[in-house]
């Protein structure tokens, strides 16, 4: 699925929409030795408003967050149909449309057993509809529709006993401590996942698409086991594995002027790209043009191909993944925040044989701990030219 794709689903994942509709809500809680205390299904027109809003609330939630990031597609391997496979359980689930009690059961069985989480959870499956608009070569939309896409989006929400502090009691006319032993269920899914994938308008069952609330610790066990998918690199992780890139592919030429004109250069191909519906990825390839604008000699961009496939494998990196809201300079002691705009009033130098950080000020005044104070003219500047 690409951004408009997903925008698609969410957009109309709403009771309001004419071309959505919940049909069925599977339930499911767990503790934290993987023991089923409950297991329900339910006609989503039978459950109270209160509760069934929460429940769309809950369902939408696992289409939130940015593509590579929070949301991350993976398509099966060959043997994942096979009997008990995680395409084949999740097909049969579907093709149940949730009210099939053995399909459900093996849904959830396959959660509940693969599923690595050290606290109580609750699984909500809901089995949707969305009847697809024609559109029209211009992307307009059109009032018939083609077909309607079936699909299952399952959130996986943690559950606690809440502790609401103190409270002022009316009766008693006094201020007690409220304690609740009830088990609370998060709105918010840690995870969750979206079967059949929507691609190209349809219905792709040979892909699954999971969702996480913390793409720098994604549910590992809910990828690979559960959906069997082939985990690469977390957001964070591509990150680190470009750094190792460019830190063996410039060595000596890794500068302060360099580390943010790469930066710069992939900020501009992310907004060149904005419009487009797959966020545009970082290869060998774009990395040698890249590198080339930035002022790396030939003679070290000749490596990039090598140091690329062995530090970061046969994956392209998504550009957003790679990119510094703000520019860090650390030393012992010492470290400086640099805002995006500011990168070029920076620069680092020699004087006098010390290395020193040269920071162009438009204002002559600056705050130290938060005190406006003046910068004058001292005797060292004059030996800084």
């Amino acid at each position: 699925m690409n951004k408009k794709e997903v925008a698609e689903i969410k957009k109309n994942f709403s009771d309001d929409s004419g071309l959505f509709v919940i049909h069925r809500v599977l339930t499911a809680f767990v503790n934290s030795e993987k023991n089923v205390l409950c297991s329900e299904k339910r006609d989503y027109v039978s459950i109270e408003a209160d509760e069934s809003a929460v429940i769309l609330e809950t369902l939408k939630k696992t289409l939130s967050g940015t593509l590579g990031k929070n949301l991350t597609e993976y398509g099966f391997p060959r043997e994942s149909y096979e009997e008990g496979g995680a395409q084949f359980t999740l097909y049969n689930a579907l093709k149940g449309e949730l009210n099939d009690d053995e399909a459900n059961q093996a849904l959830i069985s396959r959660i509940v057993d693969n599923t690595e989480i050290a606290e109580n959870y609750t699984v909500i499956i809901g089995f949707c509809s969305y009847s697809v608009p024609k559109k029209n070569k211009n992307d307009e939309r059109l009032d018939d529709s083609d077909m309607d896409y079936n699909f299952l989006v399952t959130a996986i929400c943690y559950a606690n006993t809440g502790d609401d502090g103190l409270f002022y009691d009316g009766v008693q006319k006094g201020i007690f401590k409220k304690s609740n032993t009830e088990m609370i269920i998060s709105k918010a899914p840690q995870d969750g996942f979206l079967f059949p994938v929507f691609s190209d308008r349809s219905a792709d069952v040979n892909s699954v698409m999971y969702y996480t609330r913390s793409p720098k610790k994604p549910n590992l066990s809910i990828i690979e086991d559960v959906l069997e998918g082939t985990f690469s690199y977390t957001a964070e992780g591509e990150k680190e594995k470009f750094r190792a890139v460019l830190s063996q592919v410039c060595a000596d030429e890794l500068d302060y002027g360099v580390i943010t004109q790469v930066n710069d250069i992939i900020e501009d191909i992310i907004a060149q790209n904005k419009n487009e519906t797959e966020p545009p990825m970082i290869d060998s390839g774009r990395l040698k043009n890249i590198l080339a604008d930035a002022g790396v000699s030939d003679e070290r961009i000749t490596a990039v191909p090598d140091v690329f496939e062995k530090v970061v494998g046969e994956f392209a990196l998504t550009a957003s993944n790679l990119v510094e809201n703000k520019t860090v300079l650390a030393a012992e002691s010492i470290t400086v925040n640099i805002g995006r705009d500011a990168t070029d009033k920076v620069r680092t130098s020699v004087i006098q044989g010390k290395k020193c950080l040269i920071i162009d000020l438009d204002d002559p005044t600056v705050k130290v701990n938060g005190m406006d104070t003046a910068v004058g003219k001292t005797a060292s500047a004059e030996n800084a030219e």
